[in-house]
C-alpha cells in the first residue's frame, strides 16, 4: 500500500460510510455500515458502487460494550478480529487485535486520554461543541505484542467530516496489512462519535 492512508467519513451522513484512499488519492476501499442492525455487520468494498466485495467485519453478539468484531475475506476466510478492552476503554481507548487463530497480535491504544476528556466536556457546550472536531484530534498507536509500534492513526482537523491519517512506523508485512487496516477501520467506526 502507498502510505500514508487517509480514512474519511461525513459526520452528518445517515449511515456511516468511510472512504480509504492511498497517498495518491486512489480509492482503496469503501466501507458502508448497515443501519438498524442489532448485530454490527460492516462490508468493505473496492469501489463506491459496491460491485467488488473485499471484506466483512461482523460482531459476535448483539450490541455489547466488549463485543468481538470478526474479519473475513469475501470468500469467507477468517482474517482475525478486534475487541475493545472493557473497562480500560472508558477513560482511554484500548483494543486487542487477534489473528485468524485467535492469538493476540496487536494492541491499539489512545496516545493521550486527556484529549478524550476535554473533547467530551467541551463537546457538550452549545456552539463551542461544533469546534471540538477541529481543535481536539485523538491519535492511536498500533503496537505488536513485543512493544514495537507498527502504525499511528491520527485524526486530522476538519469540519463536518472525520478525517484520519494512518502512517506506518515500521515495515509492515503484506499479510499483516489487511488485518491491521480492518482493525483500524473497525476501531474508527466504534470511536466515530468522538471529535
Amino acid at each position: 500500500m502507498n502510505y500514508p492512508l487517509q480514512l474519511s467519513f461525513k459526520l452528518l451522513a445517515i449511515a456511516s460510510q468511510i472512504y480509504v484512499r492511498d497517498a495518491n488519492g486512489q480509492l482503496l476501499g469503501y466501507v458502508k455500515q448497515k443501519l438498524f442492525k442489532f448485530k454490527e455487520d460492516i462490508n468493505v468494498f473496492a469501489d463506491e458502487a459496491q460491485t467488488q466485495h473485499l471484506y466483512n467485519i461482523k460482531a459476535d453478539r448483539v450490541i455489547d460494550f466488549s463485543a468481538k468484531y470478526n474479519f473475513t475475506a469475501s470468500n469467507g476466510q477468517p482474517l482475525g478480529s478486534i475487541k475493545r478492552k472493557g473497562m480500560r476503554s472508558i477513560l482511554k481507548a484500548n483494543y486487542e487485535v487477534y489473528d485468524e487463530r485467535d492469538a493476540q497480535v496487536y494492541f491499539i491504544h489512545e496516545e493521550n486520554a486527556w484529549i478524550k476528556v476535554v473533547d467530551s466536556l467541551l463537546g457538550e457546550i452549545p456552539v463551542l461543541g461544533m469546534f471540538t472536531g477541529y481543535l481536539f484530534n485523538p491519535a492511536y498507536i498500533v503496537e505488536r505484542m513485543d512493544g514495537t509500534q507498527v502504525a499511528r492513526l491520527k485524526k486530522q482537523p476538519a469540519f463536518f467530516e472525520g478525517v484520519f491519517q494512518l502512517d506506518p512506523l515500521t515495515q509492515i508485512a503484506p499479510e499483516e496489512e489487511a488485518r491491521m487496516l480492518l482493525a483500524v477501520l473497525a476501531m474508527t467506526l466504534l470511536e466515530r462519535a468522538r471529535g
